[in-house]
């Protein structure tokens, strides 16, 4: 495994007090029940033969602090071993806002918990009542200020295309996450599994999903609000899994294995596009510049950025260069 590895632990759908319209937690982990303790060790201990560097062990899928505290315990405790000896550096878990405690908040930090993910999905309160949710846009104010005051790194979880939601709600979530100061952000456009309450929402007409198209081009209209602030989004879009890849499971909305990339490569496309207008580009060239991990990105998939901004500002030539420039920036020179 890498340096920077994660061994994953999903317990689906474990503790949670709701059942959100669009959550079947199964279906998303491809995983039915959550694991015992002995299970947990097993995991770790198969994971480490692979292991390379010191990893983070991280509890998924579920709320980890709505478990009984002496599950919490528990878990943590298969792991405290692994944390001894140096197989583990760390642990996160993944949680809701209104399941945010300073007692609670103890127990994670003595057993190894470094980063907690919380579950924001919107910060809309009417956006939140309609995914039955069960907590407010404050809610995760307080739990993401308490979270970061006991010195634990925190991630923001966002959802886009709940039912409600539009462009301005989706940019006031934001507005007011990034106003947060997480140490990260995960975006998920809404997608729809078989079965949920959105599910049959969808079927009675009561909820039209994001397209794939309408989620990229809304999560790169979103991106900047982080990025200006240098608050890293780590992840865009549903982990593919086989269970999610198969057809069988997504019946709508965004779902894409590659809907990070397109999404980057929009992002790029905006900000090339809005650093063209206006400048005087019929008939000369343009060289783009980019940070090198970019230059695929920029150039989108099939080269699709590069013939569409030649053809709209009637370019001669567009060349898409390497750069030290930052990884989420571009520079310009009209030839």
């Amino acid at each position: 495994m890498a340096k920077n590895s994660v061994i994953p632990v999903f317990i689906p759908h474990a503790g949670c007090p709701h059942d959100c319209v669009f959550c079947d937690q199964r279906q998303i982990s491809g995983q039915i029940a959550p694991p015992s303790p002995e299970e947990v060790s097993r995991i770790i201990s198969e994971s480490a033969k692979k292991l390379s560097a010191p990893a983070e062990l991280a509890f998924y899928g579920g709320s980890f602090t709505c478990l009984p505290y002496g599950d919490q315990r528990q878990y943590l405790l298969a792991a405290k071993p692994f944390l001894d000896n140096g197989t583990l550096r760390e642990i996160r878990v993944s949680t809701r806002p209104d399941a945010i405690d300073g007692e609670i908040l103890d127990l994670l930090m003595l057993g190894g918990v470094r980063t907690v993910e919380l579950g924001a999905q919107s910060m809309d309160d009417g956006v939140l009542i309609q995914a039955n949710r069960g907590h407010s846009g404050s809610d995760v104010e307080t739990a993401s200020k308490l979270i970061k005051s006991r010195g634990f790194k925190l991630i923001l979880q966002l959802m886009f295309g709940l039912p409600g939601d539009t462009a301005q709600t989706a940019k006031q979530t934001c507005l007011r996450a990034a106003a947060l100061c997480p140490d990260g952000v995960r975006f998920y456009p809404t997608v729809v599994i078989r079965n949920t309450r959105l599910h049959q929402m969808m079927l009675s007409g009561g909820y039209t999903p994001l397209s794939v198209e309408a989620a990229v081009e809304l999560c790169a209209e979103m991106l900047p609000i982080f990025t200006e602030k240098n608050i890293p989004v780590i992840r865009l879009g549903l982990n593919p899994t086989d269970e999610l890849s198969s057809g069988d499971s997504v019946v709508g909305g965004a779902y894409h294995p590659a809907l990070g990339e397109l999404t980057w490569s929009r992002y790029f496309y905006n900000m090339a596009r809005a650093k063209l207008a206006g400048q005087d580009t019929p008939g000369h060239c343009a060289d783009i510049f980019v940070h090198p991990s970019r230059l695929s990105i920029m150039a989108g998939q099939h080269r699709c950025n590069s013939a569409a901004l030649t053809e709209e500002f009637g370019l001669k030539k567009l060349r898409i260069l390497p750069s030290d420039t930052d990884k989420n920036s571009l520079s310009i020179l009209i030839r």
